[in-house]
């Protein structure tokens, strides 16, 4: 599901949106009040950073394709605080076509949802997706 394949405007409340429209995803600010954090299963996939002062989503990436939007696009660089061969942070602010953003999202989930186990994924269902 995109959002939309034309309009480059996205925006945080859009992003928001978006992760939350993905099955079993929770939304918490287990680290502050500006950082926002998407779920899956218990598992982060994606951190919304709301500060006034460097808006952008943080999210898990295949090592190589990190590597690969990081040269192609400036918006992308290594993410702070995080592994920086598993996380990208896209600057929001800029001009990124929504359809990546939604993309990237996407992959994101995908990764964290791949990496569990089918255990792992019983037990989530079972107790509920509430862990933090």
């Amino acid at each position: 599901m995109y959002l939309s394949l034309v309009s480059t405007d996205m925006n945080i409340e859009l992003i928001r949106e978006y992760c939350l429209s993905k099955p079993r995803v929770t939304e918490s600010f287990p680290f502050n009040d500006t950082a926002l954090v998407f779920k899956v299963y218990g598992k982060m996939f994606a951190l919304l950073d709301l500060s006034e002062d460097s808006r952008g989503i943080t999210l898990k990436c295949d090592p190589e394709l990190a590597l690969e939007l990081r040269e192609q696009y400036p918006e992308v660089t290594p993410a702070y605080h995080f592994n920086k061969r598993h996380w990208n942070t896209i600057i929001i602010d800029n001009p990124v076509a929504r359809n990546l953003i939604c993309k990237w999202i996407d992959d994101s989930y995908q990764l964290v949802v791949d990496g569990l186990t089918r255990k792992q994924r019983t037990k989530q269902e079972e107790e509920g997706q509430e862990q933090y």
